[in-house]
């Protein structure tokens, strides 16, 4: 089924695009949501005309979004989240942090046009942000440990067990080596 969409739709298309979509999704959601319209050949025609008519406006949307993309082309960001001792995340960063990220650097976008996958681990990763459909941002995002001294504190507070563990274990070895070697010593040797 092909429709025009009405918006612009991340994974699916952008505004005035014809896309192919399945008929339930069309008809059920696109449609009744005001997304999108069939794109009957009457409907194209229209849908050409305003393209024909709108075209200086959208030379101004998207020089407006090139500005706006220049504006945060390289920038990096550094996200803190709680981790566990593994290095897992306690839920994700994703891309509601990234806009909240941005929006302390004084740069207000909004946050359905960022895509990332979802970190769950601390790392680097990818955000892309969609201006327009021409216009497109990545942004490096860097997750790191919000309680890295805790981890630290703690990774190193195992270490000192384990080591004083070790070290007992060597003593008791030691120790059982020492009573069995004066019991062969005084065992008599035959000839």
């Amino acid at each position: 089924m092909e429709i025009i969409l009405k918006e612009d739709i991340i994974g699916l298309g952008f505004k005035n695009d014809i896309v192919n979509v399945k008929s339930g999704y069309g008809r059920n959601y696109l449609i009744p949501q005001g997304k999108g319209v069939i794109a009957s050949p009457s409907a194209k025609k229209v849908l050409a005309e305003n393209l024909r008519q709108q075209a200086h406006k959208l030379a101004v949307i998207k020089a407006d979004a090139e500005k706006k993309a220049e504006a945060i082309n390289g920038i990096a960001l550094t996200i803190p989240a709680k981790v566990s001792a593994t290095g897992q995340l306690y839920g994700s960063v994703g891309a509601n942090q990234v806009a909240d990220e941005l929006k302390k650097l004084g740069h207000e976008i909004e946050r359905k046009i960022i895509t990332m996958k979802d970190a769950k681990t601390i790392g680097d990763f990818v955000a892309l942000v969609h201006f327009h459909k021409e216009v497109t941002v990545e942004i490096p995002v860097k997750v790191i440990a919000e309680n890295a001294a805790e981890l630290k504190a703690a990774a190193d507070e195992e270490a000192a067990i384990r080591a004083a563990a070790d070290a007992k274990a060597a003593a008791a070895a030691a120790e059982e080596a020492e009573e069995e070697a004066p019991a062969e010593a005084e065992a008599p040797v035959e000839e």
